[in-house]
């Protein structure tokens, strides 16, 4: 199918909510990483997935609104999710890089709502923990692009999280979902925060694709 965009309020911002595959039942919804944008079709590794498939560009990213000034911070992007939640109701998620981070940090406070969620590979992963930023997430946009946002690429990819503060909302997570195994690594690139969450005795690890197919 064609990608069909929606826009959902987060306050004043307008954000952008891709559907990327219609389907019966509870939608998967895919977080991009920092200074990416959603996909412009369906991926192959959503196949086994028989829901709808939702994309969300995230505020100062993609179709979303660029707020003025920055102030970005991983809760922010938390409620861009949040508006998604209210609006479409339980959801799985598949974050990836910095989308992982806002996955699990909205899968702890929204437990009711995230029905399992896998943290995969993409920029931005450093953002939730101590280390320096990466170079591949210090950069402008394109010419003519307002997004990415300069903004959101510099406060993010410094946004210091220490490890325990990824396994709280881990603990969260673990303690009120009804599903058995509601977390799932499949990124190979592992800061330290993630390389944290997967070690949790509740944590499991699968490639991608069987990652999905244990929520499907």
């Amino acid at each position: 199918m064609t990608r069909r965009t929606d826009y959902l309020l987060n306050g004043s911002l307008r954000l952008a909510l891709h559907t990327l595959a219609e389907g019966e039942g509870r939608p998967l919804l895919l977080l991009h990483g920092l200074g990416e944008q959603s996909p412009h079709s369906r991926p192959a590794w959503t196949n086994s997935w028989n829901g709808p498939v939702l994309a969300l560009d995230f505020t100062g990213h993609g179709e979303s609104e660029v707020p003025v000034s920055g102030g970005y911070t991983p809760e922010g992007l938390m409620s861009d999710v949040d508006a998604v939640l209210a609006d479409r109701g339980p959801v799985t998620i598949v974050g990836r890089g910095f989308g992982a981070w806002v996955g699990l940090l909205i899968a702890g406070a929204r437990t009711s709502l995230v029905h399992g969620v896998v943290l995969f590979d993409g920029s931005g992963a450093q953002g939730g923990g101590p280390q320096p930023p990466t170079p591949y997430v210090n950069v402008l946009p394109a010419s003519g692009s307002v997004t990415p946002d300069p903004y959101a690429l510099l406060e993010l990819s410094r946004d210091p999280r220490p490890p325990d503060y990824a396994l709280d909302y881990v603990r969260f997570v673990l303690e009120d979902s009804e599903i058995e195994n509601p977390i799932v690594v499949s990124a190979r690139i592992r800061p330290d925060w993630l390389a944290a969450v997967a070690a949790d005795i509740g944590v499991i690890e699968l490639p991608l694709e069987q990652a999905i197919e244990s929520f499907a």
